[in-house]
């Protein structure tokens, strides 16, 4: 476990950009715990979300920043619907995401590379492209022989297609990533 002196250099600009990207008021958290409780990949996190809220309010940068918890949320909402005073904790959790991202801070390569194969996926293809992402992945991190049973049982599902499937408004999801550049995300 780490210990984060609450005292050490804290970042009030830091805490200020998340609260005014995020819209949230992170000062009405209170420390309920509700947030971890009721997150499905708590057991993964280096830092329980509760604590990443707190370290949120108290200026806490680094720690906030290079923790692997930003990165293995997946944003599935499940703290922010049991959070007593409606805070989007999975809100927060992705504009801080993309604060690390900003500041070089992306600590989980693989994570990562997942992430950005994923999105690289969305944007050329307007929805995400299994095999692409997955061919995607391996050129970033070298990992092939990872999971590579899996790729028998998927195909015949039909879980793999080779190529992607057409979709309607792929250009409404091009302008999403566009404004998403160009506000310098």
């Amino acid at each position: 476990m780490q210990t984060v002196n609450l005292t050490d250099s804290p970042d009030r600009t830091f805490t200020n950009r998340i609260t005014e990207e995020s819209g949230q008021n992170l000062s009405l958290c209170y420390q309920c715990g509700n947030c971890t409780a009721s997150c499905p990949y708590s057991f993964g996190f280096d830092i329980p979300v509760s604590q990443i809220m707190r370290l949120l309010q108290t200026g806490q940068k680094e720690p906030v920043l290079t923790s692997s918890s930003i990165w293995l949320c997946a944003s599935c909402t499940s703290c922010t619907t049991r959070c007593p005073n409606n805070i989007d904790v999975a809100k927060v959790m992705d504009v801080l995401r993309h604060e690390a991202r900003r500041q070089g801070f992306a600590k989980e390569r693989r994570v990562k590379a997942f992430f950005d194969s994923f999105l690289d996926s969305v944007r050329r293809h307007g929805r995400v492209f299994e095999m692409g992402l997955m061919v995607n992945y391996i050129r970033k991190t070298g990992r092939f022989w990872t999971d590579l049973e899996l790729g028998p049982k998927m195909l015949p599902k039909g879980k793999l297609a080779f190529k992607p499937h057409q979709i309607q408004g792929k250009e409404a999801i091009a302008r999403i990533f566009e404004r998403f550049e160009k506000e310098g995300f």
